[in-house]
């Protein structure tokens, strides 16, 4: 059992007086024989019952993982301005870009795209949300997600044929990629429409199964949003028939719109695809916090419950996360589990970056090594052997003793694997953050 212990309580600000210690032992949650040692000093009571809660590894209000939304969503304010714009604006059949945020690993894009749901949904938005991945085409990821949407929108009061001619045109469209027309039980009493999205060109066929989506939207009175995740995914194809059918949206000022995240390398493959894509879509740069920022990220959610950071250990973890929300998120959260009194001092960090790097090394970083052949990994191990930041291809191939043109199978699967990126012609760059330190630990 634990001691007295004399702490300081930031949520009193005068002295306890009489305490009700039925009260005090209901709140407990089952540590009323600890409390009952100190039915004779109230404030003792309560400062030994306060410190319990508050260091309550299951009140930890840190929260990382991938998605997961942080207890304080600071430093975003600005991306998240443009998306209820975008929204206002697509509601009233005005024109307005799309966003396609870009972005590092680990800097909460997919925890913004989560955000933007939200907001289209309180919007009054209909939601397609989609992840795009290397193993599923497009139009397998929307083809069930549509079929969904049609059926709730001819739930909705409405006169006109738009939503049925819609499951016509799905039922083509499905037809054409060769998807399985069964699986998604579409009903016998349902047609394909013949000559709509059932030429079998994804890049002409997209776009008008986009139209036959926001028309019955447009007659239900209502819009459709949606958020595709890791868009880097999708093959020039799919990437190209994807801005073509949200060019013909912008055209038409038809009500469905676009929010996506990808890499950093995104706009450079839109712009591939597409000339106009910069003048259809927004890229919102993602990246680490400011330093005010990520303080606040760590501060405010401890304090929430009456515990502080001191400023020598808030600047210590800011410094080793250099901003990055997730990291910010898993130093926060071991760093509240070891610490034992209020404020949090630079030793309590100390002490648990050890676990925290060792938890990231186990998870974070290693699930994306592992998937990495001898080849790719002693490639990603002689660019972080060069040092941070990005890194000249012919810099890497002298690290291995190659030439660079040998190495460009090798640099092609990385890229194609979301690995690395390259932010300037001839460089390459890690997509996770502290990834280079990871590489110097895992391959000494």
């Amino acid at each position: 059992m634990r001691g007295p212990v004399n702490l300081p309580v930031r949520l009193m600000r005068e002295e306890v007086g009489e305490v009700d210690f039925g009260i005090l032992l209901e709140v407990a949650d089952g540590i009323s024989k600890d409390i009952n040692i100190y039915r004779k000093d109230a404030r003792h009571c309560y400062e030994y019952m306060f410190f319990l809660k508050a260091m309550d590894p299951i009140k930890n209000p840190f929260s990382p993982g991938a998605g997961s939304p942080p207890p304080e969503l600071v430093g975003r304010e600005g991306v998240l301005e443009q998306a209820r714009i975008l929204l206002g604006r697509v509601k009233q059949k005005r024109p307005e870009k799309s966003i396609l945020l870009t972005g590092l690993r680990g800097v909460g894009k997919t925890v913004l795209l989560n955000e933007m749901d939200r907001m289209a949904v309180r919007a009054g938005f209909h939601t397609v949300t989609v992840e795009a991945h290397e193993e599923k085409s497009l139009a397998a990821l929307l083809v069930p997600h549509l079929r969904k949407l049609f059926f709730a929108l001819n739930r909705m009061a409405g006169a006109g044929d738009k939503v049925r001619r819609g499951l016509a045109v799905l039922k083509s469209f499905v037809g054409a990629v060769k998807m399985k027309v069964g699986e998604l039980e579409f009903g016998l009493d349902i047609d394909p429409e013949t000559g709509a999205a059932d030429s079998g060109d994804l890049e002409s066929d997209l776009p008008n199964l986009f139209l036959a989506v926001a028309e019955a939207a447009e007659e239900r009175k209502t819009a459709v949003a949606l958020l595709v995740d890791e868009i880097q995914y999708f093959n020039t194809k799919e990437l190209s028939a994807l801005i073509m059918a949200m060019h013909r949206m912008q055209q038409r000022q038809l009500p469905l719109t676009l929010f996506g995240a990808g890499l950093p390398i995104l706009p450079g493959l839109a712009g591939e695809s597409k000339s106009y894509a910069e003048r259809l879509f927004n890229f919102p740069i993602i990246g680490p916090l400011a330093e005010t920022d990520a303080r606040r990220a760590l501060q405010d959610p401890v304090k929430a419950v009456g515990v502080e950071f001191s400023e020598k250990a808030l600047t210590k973890i800011v410094r080793i996360t250099q901003g990055y929300p997730y990291f910010l998120q898993e130093w926060g959260y071991q760093t509240w589990n070891r610490a034992e009194t209020s404020p949090i001092g630079e030793s309590v960090v100390r002490g648990a970056t050890a676990s925290v790097v060792q938890r990231l090394d186990e998870n974070f970083f290693r699930v994306r090594f592992g998937r990495c052949p001898p080849g790719e990994k002693r490639y990603l191990r002689a660019m972080a052997g060069l040092g941070s930041g990005s890194q000249r291809t012919g810099g890497i191939a002298d690290a291995l003793g190659v030439t660079p043109n040998q190495l460009g199978p090798v640099r092609a699967k990385l890229l194609k694997k979301g690995m690395i990126y390259s932010p300037a012609h001839g460089d390459m760059a890690f997509t996770v953050p502290l990834f280079d330190e990871f590489m110097l630990r895992a391959m000494p």
